[in-house]
């Protein structure tokens, strides 16, 4: 009979795996993807349109908003900066930007540094999405559940709610048959080996978490290439009756 640890401790083993990912091989390949760099195959290409679509989007969303200026934002899963480096630029008044790879975090200060941006408004920092603290009118978490299973993602969407005062914007996988059945090929061709570790997450879910934690969904969409499929939600914080 398994010991209760026994879930936590795969839970941490999975992190871990996934953080000594994107240390090393998993750095380099997602480096490239997020650049301008022609060092890609073709699935990389349509990945790298796809993320940028979603990061567009969610550029226009938080206009949408109103002034950016004064706003505080946490990018949590930064990535390279790929959101929190236009966010600074746009006006934020903070924005604060985590990755669980110190060599993310590494490159995103870097390009911030590119861009003329200090650490003034544009912070950030390696750690994983459980240790973020604070609070933040705007908390947004794009194409990082991916690498969470349903009920954790669903206990991250009520922890990252926790932070927002006003708005939280993730991005998943949503489940499909035809995603289980692309997952599935990849894991079979070309093989375990070759594939990390991917889950697709029931829409239901993610918002019942959000709703719960006292969020209402407020728009959502679809960002589509090929090889890249994501659900984009906005979620603003239920008004007192």
């Amino acid at each position: 009979m398994p010991s209760p640890q026994a879930p936590l401790d795969a839970k941490a083993a999975e992190k871990q795996e996934v953080k000594g990912y994107f240390e090393t091989t998993g750095f380099e390949r997602w480096n490239r993807i997020y650049s301008d760099s022609e060092a890609v195959n073709k699935v990389q290409r349509n990945i790298r349109i796809g993320h940028q679509k979603t990061v567009d989007e969610v550029l226009r969303w938080v206009q949408d908003q109103g002034a950016i200026a004064g706003r505080s934002f946490c990018d949590a899963g930064c990535g390279v900066g790929s959101l929190a480096i236009p966010l600074a630029q746009a006006g934020a008044g903070s924005v604060q930007a985590s990755d669980l790879s110190e060599a993310m975090v590494v490159e995103a200060r870097r390009r911030a540094a590119a861009a003329g941006l200090g650490d003034e408004r544009l912070r950030f920092s390696a750690g994983d999405l459980e240790s973020l603290q604070g609070r933040f009118d705007t908390v947004i978490c794009l194409d990082v559940f991916i690498h969470y299973p349903q009920p954790a993602a669903e206990e991250m969407v009520r922890h990252l709610a926790a932070l927002a005062d006003r708005r939280l914007i993730v991005s998943f996988a949503p489940f499909t048959p035809l995603l289980a059945l692309l997952k599935g090929i990849g894991q079979l061709f070309p093989g375990p080996s070759r594939t990390t570790r991917a889950y697709t997450l029931r829409e239901e879910g993610i918002v019942r978490a959000a709703m719960g934690a006292g969020f209402d969904p407020l728009r959502r969409t679809l960002q589509q290439a090929p090889f890249y499929y994501s659900r984009l939600i906005e979620f603003g914080r239920r008004q007192a009756r």
